[in-house]
């Protein structure tokens, strides 16, 4: 009895060591984000338990870069250091980067091209994430409408900015966007603004130097803008952020705002928005949205498994978790995932993302609505 027991123990020990021995057989991921908390904890309780049981070869090692230093920007600095001298640059995926934020990461080619050949799951992707060659653009966020359907019927929904705006006039008190510098969902509304006066073509906003004979547009929008001024929630009460915005619709204070999508979709699935929230999006032009982009480094170490957890980040499975758990508008067509989400998300659905360009543009559309269309507010408040 006792030779069964030990070779029991003895049979239990060995095994224990082959586990061990396989865990640390493991190829390490290294992955940096300096995305919100909701992204982190996405990766964090989805994306690396679906990846790892997918892939269990692989082990992803997931570190927060938010509020540290320069977040991501740092680590990438760390890794063109690497590039250099040859060394590790202990950095293999960048959830959120702009790969050509820096012009020295630029001239060093610093991240490496992805193509349908190596992250074959590019052949899906829409033409609207308007990717760079070295960008992986997996999950996206756009501006839409989100409204209580018990307070506007579904057939009064503006579907134009200009059937938009009449709303608000024919509705006092009822609409609230954020002050423009406090929030992108505020920006949509003014930035849709200069679109509509300027021929509702958001490609001729180039980034780079700005186009003064554009700018000698804006005064359009603010006069537009203006014609609504006391219309807004409060005669002009413009909040300082998006959530603010939210919980103004939330607690039936308003009955229709600008919101961004991502942030709105999961307060809906959350609870914290009723079940009379219902949303929907621009047709003549939609409000400006915009993707977020993975990158991988040409000297990462494990670019094999960087690729394959960009492929894996692009399966139809994922991209359906994207919607479903944060929100978030996928970066593949959306007749490719299945029908009854589709059909959630019918009046949002949408392959036209305008962007802005930021820069000079940005800071003469800040100033132009403080001292154009909110004269009552203070921009330093």
């Amino acid at each position: 009895m006792k030779l069964r027991f030990a070779l029991a123990a003895a049979a239990l020990t060995l095994m224990a060591g082959a586990f061990s021995v396989s865990a640390q057989d493991r190829s390490p991921i290294y992955v940096y984000t300096d995305s919100d908390t909701n992204v982190s904890d996405f990766w964090t309780n989805f994306i690396i338990p679906a990846f790892e049981e997918a892939h269990p070869e692989y082990e992803i090692v997931l570190t927060i870069t938010r509020g540290v230093g320069g977040g991501n920007a740092d680590i990438a600095g760390r890794a063109l250091a690497a590039l250099e001298t040859g060394d590790d640059p202990q950095a293999d995926f960048f959830e959120q980067i702009g790969v050509d934020s820096q012009q020295a990461w630029v001239d060093a080619e610093l991240f490496l091209e992805l193509n349908e050949e190596n992250v074959p799951g590019l052949a899906n992707v829409i033409e609207a994430t308007n990717r760079l060659p070295q960008e992986l653009p997996y999950r996206g966020s756009q501006v839409l409408l989100a409204y209580n359907s018990e307070l506007v019927a579904a057939e009064d929904v503006p579907t134009t900015y200009a059937e938009l705006i009449e709303w608000i006039q024919a509705n006092p008190g009822q609409f609230v966007y954020n002050r423009p510098d406090r929030g992108g969902s505020g920006a949509a509304m003014v930035t849709r603004a200069i679109f509509e006066v300027t021929g509702r073509d958001p490609s001729v906003f180039i980034p780079g130097t700005a186009d003064e004979t554009l700018i000698g547009q804006f005064p359009a929008a603010w006069e537009l803008l203006g014609s609504i001024h006391d219309s807004i929630y409060e005669n002009g009460s413009y909040p300082a952020g998006n959530t603010p915005v939210l919980e103004l619709l939330a607690n039936g204070s308003v009955s229709m705002i600008t919101a961004w999508s991502d942030q709105s979709l999961q307060a809906y699935n959350l609870g914290i928005l009723p079940e009379t929230t219902a949303f929907a999006q621009l047709q003549d032009l939609p409000f400006t949205g915009g993707y977020t982009y993975g990158a991988i480094p040409s000297n990462a170490a494990n670019i094999e498994g960087a690729l394959t957890l960009a492929d894996f980040l692009l399966s139809l499975e994922m991209q359906q978790t994207i919607v479903e758990e944060i929100g978030g508008f996928p970066a593949v067509a959306w007749d490719l995932l299945p029908t009854e989400l589709q059909s959630q998300y019918t009046n949002v659905i949408t392959d036209t993302v305008p962007t802005w360009p930021g820069g000079d543009y940005t800071a003469a559309m800040v100033e132009g609505w403080y001292n154009n269309v909110a004269t009552n507010i203070d921009p330093a408040s």
